[in-house]
């Protein structure tokens, strides 16, 4: 079933991880891929933006059926495999009220990430200006002491005792805080989440290739 599916991706990407994820959940292997360059601009590409106009990763293909929003692609996959792999929606109205809203959050957290991330990184030094910078701070700092919140009523996944399209949403924006320097030890909710997860078959076998070639610069690690 996964031969007539066609993912391209970067390495690193959220978005692209989650589809990833949400595809050996769903054990739907063999699928095409190809790794894109962000840095050497081929998500611009003809080839991308022939499927994806906005020439974003990641770009995905069911037949001839196109997702290019990576919670729409994970949502459909549970959606036409449901009685395949493993169920990421549950049955529970409260457990999917919980699942639902901690998964849209994540747009939020994204953002919030997004803004001081991509500040520090891409910003140039004579342009910056310290109380953007400490805003950006304040507001991803506020943003994570609330998921800590949440993890301490559900420790092992973020909806509840198994794991939902809400984790297959958000553990790589967690895994991309820590491995940009997030300190384990100022917020250990997260920490413990991380670090029980990202042994996850699902995960492990997705995990960012690159990720494994060297450390991240730790940019974070003042939050």
């Amino acid at each position: 079933m996964a031969k007539d599916m066609t993912l391209l991706w970067a390495p690193g990407s959220p978005p692209c991880w989650r589809i990833m994820i949400a595809l050996e959940e769903k054990n739907l292997k063999g699928y095409n891929q190809r790794i894109l360059s962000v840095e050497k601009n081929e998500h611009k590409s003809k080839e991308v933006l022939d499927i994806n106009p906005r020439g974003q990763v990641p770009t995905f293909k069911h037949g001839d059926k196109i997702l290019n929003e990576s919670l729409a692609a994970c949502f459909y996959l549970e959606s036409q495999f449901k009685s395949q792999g493993n169920k990421l929606i549950p049955d529970g109205a409260a457990e999917q009220a919980l699942m639902y809203q901690r998964l849209f959050e994540c747009f939020t957290l994204n953002q919030k990430l997004a803004d001081l991330f991509y500040y520090i990184m891409r910003v140039p030094e004579e342009e910056k200006h310290d109380s953007t910078l400490k805003r950006h701070k304040e507001a991803l700092i506020a943003e994570l002491k609330l998921w800590e919140g949440y993890l301490d009523k559900a420790p092992c996944c973020m909806a509840g005792k198994t794991f939902t399209l809400a984790d297959v949403a958000i553990f790589p924006s967690v895994a991309f805080l820590f491995r940009y320097g997030l300190c384990e030890e100022r917020y250990p909710k997260l920490a413990a989440y991380y670090n029980g997860l990202k042994d996850r078959p699902s995960i492990k076998a997705t995990w960012p290739p690159t990720w494994l070639e060297s450390p991240g610069p730790d940019v974070l690690k003042d939050l």
